[in-house]
C-alpha cells in the first residue's frame, strides 16, 4: 500500500470534475493483485485511516488519471513532421513506406521500445494503436507494453489494396493472422486486441466480411479503423463501395459497428451517421491535431453531444504531430471555437474526454481513466509551474477551470513530472524542490 498526497483531480459518475486541493491518493494490490487505487480524497479525512502506510509527499502538484490515447500508430513515429498537400499524398509519400520497415522485428522491437517511452514521457498510460500488417509489428508492441506494464490494445493492420506490395497482405492470410495474434494477446495481463482493417478503401470486401465475422467470434476484442476523415478519402470510398449509403455504413454492413469499435476522425458524417453511432455504441476517436495538420476538417462537437454517441481524443501520431495530451486538448479547444462554439467543451470536458471519457468510449469505464477506488493505479503528477509562463497564468487561476485551462493551453510534456503505470513509475522523480509559487496553492478549492 502507498499514499500520495498533493492536490487531486478525478470526476465523479457523471463526470463532473472533483478537486481537492490537499487531497490523498491511496494505492494497492486488489483481490487478483493489480494494483488499484484503494481510496481517494480529501487529506485531513482519510489520512488516519493510512497513517500507517508510506505516503509521498508532492506539495505545489496535482494527481490526475492518467491519460488515454484513442488512436495513435506507433509505426508512424519517424514520419511524425512530414508535409504534404492532403491525407492520400501524405500516406502515400510517408506513412506506407515507412510501415514496410515493420517486416523487420529488430526494427519493430527498437520502434516500439521508444514508443512506449514517448507516451509515459508525456503522461499517457494507456492507448488504442495501430500496428501494421506485419504480425512482428504486433508482437514486438505487446512485448514491449507487456514488459512496462501498460494498458495497450492493438492490432495487425488488415490491408489486402491500397498500398505498396511490402505493406498488402491477403484478405485469407490477413485474417488467420489475426486470429492467432489474437489468441495470443488478448487478455494477457493489461493488454487487448483491436481488429484493425486500415480503413473502408484499403481493404476488399473479402476482408471486411471476414473482419466482422472475427468480430462475431470474439465479441470482447475491440474494433478499430478510420471513417470519414478526408473528402478525397470519403469519395475514393463511395468509387469503390457504390452501393453503401455513407462511409460509416460500409462498416456497418460487414459487422463491424458495436460497442469497443472506435473509428478515427468521423468528420465528413451526417445525422444518420450520428444516430447509427449513437445506436450501435461505436465511438469516434477525435484527432483534431492531426485533422489540422493534413487539412482534412473539422470535427463537430456540439453536433457529437447533441446526438450522443460515444467520442473521446487522439493524437494520431505520425499526423498528428505531438504525443501530449495538451496539445490535442489545445487544438480540439480551438476547433471547437473556429466551426461551431459549444459552451459544454469547457476545461473540464475537455480533460474526461481524453480520460474518464476515453475510458467510456473503450468500454473501460471504472477500470481506468479515473482516481475512483477500483480503477487501476495509472496517474501522472502534473507541476503546474512546469515553465515560467504556466507557473505565472496558474498562479493567478481562481477556479478549477481556469486551472485546467492554463494547463491546456501553455502545458506540455514538461508539465508531466511523473508518470505512474499501475505502481510501476515511467518517469523520474523532480531533480528540484516543489516550486512554493505553483498554481495549486493560489487556485481553486474543492
Amino acid at each position: 500500500m502507498q499514499c500520495w498526497r498533493a492536490a487531486l483531480l478525478r470526476f465523479d459518475e457523471h463526470g463532473q470534475a472533483v478537486f481537492e486541493r490537499d487531497g490523498l491518493l491511496v494505492t494497492g494490490a486488489n483481490a487478483q493483485g493489480r494494483q488499484v487505487v484503494l481510496a481517494a480524497g480529501d487529506y485531513a479525512r482519510l489520512a488516519p485511516q493510512y497513517a500507517h502506510a508510506p505516503c509521498t509527499s508532492l506539495p505545489g502538484r496535482i494527481l490526475a488519471p492518467g491519460f488515454i490515447d484513442t488512436h495513435i500508430h506507433y509505426p508512424q513515429i519517424d514520419v511524425i513532421g512530414s508535409p504534404a498537400e492532403g491525407l492520400l499524398p501524405w500516406l502515400e509519400r510517408y506513412a506506407f513506406a515507412q510501415e514496410t520497415r515493420f517486416a523487420d522485428p529488430q526494427h519493430a522491437a527498437r520502434a516500439a521500445d521508444f514508443f512506449c517511452a514517448e507516451l509515459a514521457r508525456n503522461g499517457v498510460t494507456a492507448a488504442l494503436v495501430f500496428c501494421t500488417s506485419h504480425p512482428a509489428s504486433v508482437d514486438a508492441l505487446f512485448t514491449e507494453a507487456e514488459r512496462r506494464g501498460l494498458r495497450l490494445i492493438a492490432g495487425k493492420t488488415l490491408q489486402d489494396r491500397c498500398g505498396p506490395p511490402g505493406l498488402r497482405d491477403t484478405a485469407e492470410q490477413s485474417l488467420i493472422d489475426s486470429e492467432a495474434l489474437l489468441g495470443r494477446w488478448h487478455g494477457r495481463g493489461r493488454l487487448g486486441y483491436a481488429i484493425t482493417p486500415r480503413f473502408a478503401p484499403g481493404c476488399s470486401e473479402a476482408q471486411l466480411r471476414g473482419a466482422g465475422e472475427l468480430a462475431a467470434r470474439h465479441p470482447d476484442a475491440w474494433i478499430q479503423s478510420h471513417a470519414a476523415e478526408n473528402p478525397d478519402e470519403v469519395a475514393l470510398t463511395r468509387k469503390l463501395f457504390p452501393a453503401a449509403r455513407s462511409y460509416l455504413s460500409v462498416y456497418a454492413g460487414h459487422g463491424l459497428l458495436r460497442q469497443r469499435a472506435v473509428y478515427a476522425h468521423c468528420i465528413h458524417i451526417d445525422e444518420a451517421d450520428r444516430q447509427l453511432l449513437r445506436d450501435t455504441g461505436a465511438a469516434a476517436a477525435v484527432c483534431p491535431g492531426s485533422n489540422l495538420f493534413l487539412g482534412s476538417g473539422f470535427f463537430d462537437f456540439a453536433a457529437a453531444a447533441r446526438a450522443g454517441f460515444p467520442h473521446a481524443l487522439a493524437s494520431d501520431v505520425g499526423a498528428g504531430f505531438s504525443f501530449s495530451p495538451f496539445v490535442t486538448m489545445r487544438a480540439a479547444w480551438c476547433v471547437n471555437q473556429a466551426v461551431r462554439p459549444n459552451a459544454s467543451l469547457t476545461p473540464e470536458r475537455l480533460w474526461w474526454l481524453h480520460t474518464a471519457g476515453a475510458a467510456r468510449a473503450l468500454g473501460l469505464q471504472g477500470v481506468i481513466g479515473n482516481l475512483q477506488p477500483g480503477c487501476e493505479a495509472d496517474f501522472v503528477a502534473l507541476n503546474p509551474a512546469a515553465t515560467p509562463l504556466l507557473a505565472r497564468r496558474a498562479a493567478q487561476a481562481d477556479s478549477l477551470a481556469e486551472l485546467l485551462f492554463a494547463l491546456i493551453m501553455l502545458g506540455d510534456d514538461r508539465a508531466v513530472e511523473r508518470t505512474v503505470i499501475a505502481q510501476a513509475e515511467e518517469s523520474p522523480p523532480p531533480q528540484s524542490p516543489p516550486d512554493p509559487g505553483g498554481g495549486v496553492g493560489h487556485g481553486p478549492g474543492t
